[in-house]
This record gives structure tokens, sequence and C-alpha cells, in this order.
């Protein structure tokens, strides 16, 4: 006689896209970031600074039961997005040696915004070199103006046979949460990337208004305003 059905594990609401005050168009400082995404119910959030992970690790500090290090790093075509970050990559290198170094120290990797050419995107034959590196496509970021630069980075990722997630790609407080993905828990990489296959995003756009945030964000750091 079989004993009753294990309950499978609730999906955790995660955040793989988030900015705090270390990123030059960010105001959040990791002491509000951190607050948010408790105040949102988040079981995980990815501090995913630009071409720095001074502010991930700030926020781990202060909730490494919350917080995973992450960057995304601007290379010489589009950004990369990688979770478990150990160590920095450097902005200006070509997308295949920024994808190399962060797979070398174990991040999970997934491109950004692939096809808003707006801000930055990648050449086809670029994404086609990149695809077996990848873990994952952000087939939805919730600031991507682009008419379907979303749509197209679906159905790549359907194409290459990888797991989508949405991305908030979170500037400000009012961001955080909005288009977490949701996902079976996990601990470790390699927990994530099991994971991934399961994902479920849930793809709501940010207002316009938030462009204009980072722009004033933008402005204070040009200013000397400094990240609390």
């Amino acid at each position: 006689m079989t004993g009753p059905a294990s309950t499978p594990p609730a999906l955790w609401r995660v955040e793989f896209h988030s900015h705090t005050c270390a990123s030059k168009d960010g105001l959040m400082s990791p002491q509000a970031l951190v607050r948010v995404a408790r105040a949102r119910g988040l079981q995980r959030i990815v501090v995913t600074d630009h071409n720095t992970i001074a502010g991930a690790r700030a926020a781990h500090a202060l909730a490494p039961d919350l917080v995973i290090v992450g960057e995304e790093v601007l290379t010489t075509e589009g950004e990369l997005l990688a979770w478990f970050v150990q160590e920095a990559v450097p902005p200006g290198l070509p997308p295949l040696e920024a994808a190399r170094r962060l797979k070398a120290q174990g991040a999970v990797l997934a491109v950004a915004h692939p096809f808003d050419t707006w801000r930055q995107g990648f050449r086809a034959e670029t994404l086609a070199q990149l695809a077996p590196l990848l873990d994952a496509v952000e087939g939805f970021n919730a600031r991507t103006r682009k008419p379907g630069a979303n749509a197209a980075a679906q159905a790549w990722a359907q194409a290459h046979g990888l797991p989508i997630v949405s991305g908030s790609d979170a500037h400000l407080a009012a961001e955080v949460g909005l288009a977490a993905t949701q996902l079976p828990p996990f601990t470790t990489p390699e927990e994530l990337r099991a994971a991934l296959a399961h994902a479920r995003p849930t793809p709501r756009a940010s207002g316009w208004w938030v462009n204009v945030g980072s722009r004033w964000a933008t402005l204070l750091h040009r200013l000397g305003w400094r990240c609390p």
C-alpha cells in the first residue's frame, strides 16, 4: 500500500532583472531594493547592475536568503544577463568572450532584450554563436518599447529550445516584481538551470514614466549624487 502522493512545491516568484543605484541609471539603494522585494512577496531577486556586482554584493550581504548576485554586461553588441556571478565581467568585450568568462565561473546565462535594437541588440549570426552557451532568453522585458522585439525574442528562444523568462528591468521601486517569473524553488546554479525548464513568464509592461525616472537618475549621477 502506497502513501499519499506528495504535494509539489509551490512555484517561486523570481525577479531576474533588477538594478540598484550602483547602476548609473538606477535610484534604489541595496537596502531599498531588499525592502521592496520582501514587501512584494518575491522569493528571490537577482540584482543585475550594469557592468558591476558591487550593488548586488551589498544587497546579498543584507539578505542572503533573498538576493542572488548577478550582472548585466554590455558587450560590443547587446547585453548579457548573468545570475550567480562570482566575479564581475567588464563591459566592451565581444559577446562570445564575455559569455565564456561568465560560464567559466559557473554563472547562469541569458541574453537581455536581444531584439530591442532601440537599446542594444545582437546580430543574428552572433545570437546563433551564443545559443549553445545560453541557459535562457529574456523573452519579455517590461521596458522594451520597440514593437515586436519581445515577440521576436520569444520566437527565437522557442526555435532554439531555450527557456523563456520575463524581467522587470527594474530601476525604480515601483517596477520591482512587475514582470517576475514563476518557477520551481532552487538554491544552486545547477538547480536554477533545471528549474528554468518549468519557467512561467509574467509579461507585464511598465509605463513610459519609468524611462523618465532613469533619465533623472542618470542626471543625478552625473551631478555627483552617490548611491547610499
